[in-house]
């Protein structure tokens, strides 16, 4: 006899119901959409906006310069280096025996054209579609590698900030006592530091990047969930099924992680959204002033100080103001929609 198939999983009445919420709010539910498009198109910049071709057909053999280096004797030049693709010389040799196709973006985060007919900051043209920065580089290309750095960090500092805070905030409210009262006086200081002279004068000693940034922003970004937690766990630590649960000889960690965890996921789901809005502001707001990512990097906030201090090209101010607008409506609209599917009160029909 065989083994009956697995029935495919089915989502319980509740969690129906907060789905059917969540599409009710048709603002939050095409902002997701739009959103993860905007997040999967980041996360193939290199394909999309790149100096190099994505495909060399030359002398009856298929090249990706995209993915792979390859030297200019390849496509019979004289130097061992990395063939230059925009060179004259290389392209006259590629095209006697074969073809090129470029990306989309003919252009990476850091690349300079050095063929604009007037000074940078150029405006938007046939080539550079937003125009360039100050440098020469492609607006555009810099906007996507920038939206999958400012996306991803946000993305790990809610993760991991939230797990943090959680942990905390769930200890906190399961033990009580003076374990409860000294976390609350330990945040209390920790909260009141001052964040920015901090990373100004780590920056005098260090040169910032993701990971820097990274850590030192979650130092004090766990902090945002502690006390959502820490309240659902001081409430439900009481209840008759953790009573029972103790009763029975469970755990504490098994009481809190399995029992009294999922109740306060509730509340802590509806503000992932709205840590992450803040983790990207944060991020751009460190770029704007200058602590931010290396001098180079693709960056929101750099691009809004160029436009700042660049007056005479509004591309720049422009384009930036509105994709990082867009970026964290589309994020706070996000987490309305999240807010009303776990709120038992509303009922859409």
């Amino acid at each position: 006899m065989h083994a009956p198939a697995p029935r495919p999983a089915r989502l319980s009445p509740l969690n129906r119901r907060r789905l059917a919420n969540f599409m009710a709010n048709k603002r939050g539910f095409w902002s997701l959409w739009i959103f993860m498009a905007i997040f999967l198109l980041s996360l193939f910049a290199e394909i999309i906006a790149n100096e190099r071709p994505a495909l060399v057909r030359y002398d009856g053999g298929f090249y990706m310069p995209i993915f792979k280096t390859y030297p200019e004797t390849a496509f019979g030049g004289e130097f061992e280096t990395e063939a230059d693709y925009r060179d004259p010389f290389v392209i006259g040799k590629i095209d006697e025996k074969g073809w090129m196709i470029w990306p989309p973006i003919a252009f990476s985060y850091n690349t300079v054209n050095r063929n604009l007919s007037v000074p940078a900051p150029a405006p938007p043209s046939a080539a550079n579609w937003l125009g360039t920065d100050d440098q020469g580089r492609d607006v555009v290309a810099r906007l996507l590698y920038g939206l999958r750095i400012s996306i991803l960090f946000g993305l790990t500092l809610t993760v991991v900030s939230s797990v943090i805070g959680i942990a905390a905030g769930a200890v906190q409210g399961y033990f009580g006592g003076w374990i409860d009262l000294g976390f609350q006086r330990f945040i209390e200081i920790w909260s009141g530091l001052p964040r920015l002279y901090l990373l100004i004068i780590l920056s005098a000693f260090i040169q910032p990047n993701f990971w820097w940034l990274l850590g030192l922003l979650l130092l004090f970004e766990w902090m945002a969930l502690v006390d959502v937690v820490r309240a659902e766990f001081l409430r439900a630590r009481n209840f008759d099924y953790v009573r029972a649960a103790r009763a029975l000889g469970a755990s504490d960690a098994i009481i809190m992680f399995r029992h009294v965890l999922p109740n306060a996921m509730v509340a802590t789901v509806t503000f992932l959204p709205f840590i992450m809005s803040g983790s990207v502001t944060a991020l751009v707001s460190l770029d704007f002033l200058g602590f931010g990512l290396p001098a180079g990097s693709p960056s929101l906030g750099e691009l809004l100080a160029q436009g700042k201090a660049n007056l005479q090209a509004p591309w720049l101010g422009i384009t930036s103001f509105v994709v990082i607008a867009l970026l964290l409506s589309l994020l706070v609209f996000i987490g309305e929609a999240v807010r009303d599917a776990f709120d038992p009160r509303k009922v859409f029909r």
